[in-house]
């Protein structure tokens, strides 16, 4: 497997990324591009973009929010930078942690702001974490959904026809464009990208100081970040465990690879992280998400292991085996079913 040499991923990467022929990953050099660029410039073409659409009577622009840091340094530069009025959007996975429900609510309040929650029925989404994690591996497929179309439905519905998106993933993190394409969202890439091709007939630090907003005051299990994915308790636990089972590594090698390219850790550092937290399986997580949709432990093994890709883990005398960052391979965990079965 090989392995960027400026950050912590790997070749076979959820979000798509390539090698350069110093071996640095698209991401990395991707993530070099915005020292050179000129903000004041971005920030006047930005300024004209939305004077095209402001309203009148009605919303100048839709904001899609999860009512996390993200969400809130959007709404704060719609609101009090270019005076905008916008339109609050949230689709509500019902599991949220205390600190993420807290600050989902308060956007209403301190930008004095709109905001319309959508909130499917606890049973259909019990329903939902059940099919996506057997159909895909990711018991959080409705969340994408969710997230990518409730606020596009809510646009069309109230007539707004800009809308701010958060930051690009496959960007952000693989590189998947440049800083010079100005991306815009489109249909195709929520369903091929957003939703992995399937759709919901297939199955589903300024504004800390400025806003009270709250990281996780409980340590997450498998990563060192507090203030990340507080809008679904299992983001960082099962959603992410089930990443490492797939693609071998986890969120705390996105984090430690956003890290080390804001300059704000060493790779060697980035290291560490990895190896402490990509392979922990979440117990405090698991044991809650397993009572929430009826499932034992044994049966979410043996599903997990039906997603192992087999260019990243092999069984060894009943463990799975894989190749790390730091050149050395490690066992994580006991086969779960006959081998014959997840050699796929």
């Amino acid at each position: 497997m090989q392995y960027c040499v400026k950050c912590v991923y790997p070749a076979v990467a959820a979000t798509p990324l390539t090698f350069d022929q110093h071996g640095v990953c698209t991401g990395c050099r991707v993530a070099e591009m915005p020292r050179a660029i000129d903000w004041n410039g971005r920030w006047r073409l930005f300024e004209a973009l939305v004077e095209e659409y402001r309203s009148a009577s009605g919303y100048d622009i839709l904001i899609p929010v999860s009512g996390g840091k993200d969400s809130y340094f959007q709404t704060h530069v719609a609101v009090k930078r270019l005076g905008l009025k916008p339109l609050l959007v949230t689709y509500h996975g019902n599991n949220y942690l205390p600190e993420g429900e807290d600050n989902l609510h308060r956007m209403r309040e301190v930008f004095d702001c709109d905001h319309i929650i959508v909130r499917p029925g606890v049973d259909v989404l019990i329903k939902m974490n059940r099919i996506g994690f057997r159909l895909q591996g990711d018991m959080n497929w409705h969340a994408h959904c969710g997230i990518f179309t409730s606020p596009i439905q809510v646009a069309v519905r109230y007539k707004v026809p800009l809308i701010l998106w958060g930051e690009h993933g496959f960007m952000d993190l693989g590189g998947m464009y440049s800083y010079n394409d100005f991306v815009e969202f489109t249909a195709k890439h929520r369903l091929e990208h957003a939703l992995r091709g399937f759709d919901w007939h297939d199955f589903t630090a300024l504004v800390m100081r400025e806003y009270g907003w709250r990281a996780a005051e409980q340590p997450f299990e498998r990563t060192y970040r507090t203030m990340s994915n507080l809008d679904d308790m299992h983001e960082n636990g099962i959603h992410d465990y089930l990443k490492f089972v797939k693609f071998g590594y986890g969120r705390a090698t996105d984090h430690a690879c956003k890290d080390i390219r804001s300059g704000l850790m060493t790779r060697a550092e980035g290291i560490e992280k990895v190896r402490t937290y990509d392979h922990v399986k979440p117990r405090r997580d698991l044991t809650r998400w397993l009572d929430y949709v009826g499932m034992s432990e044994r049966e979410f093994d043996a599903v997990c292991d039906t997603f192992r890709d087999p260019r990243i883990w092999r069984a060894e005398d009943g463990q799975w085996v894989k190749e790390n960052v730091w050149r050395r391979p490690s066992a994580y965990g006991p086969v779960s079913q006959p081998l014959t079965s997840v050699a796929r």
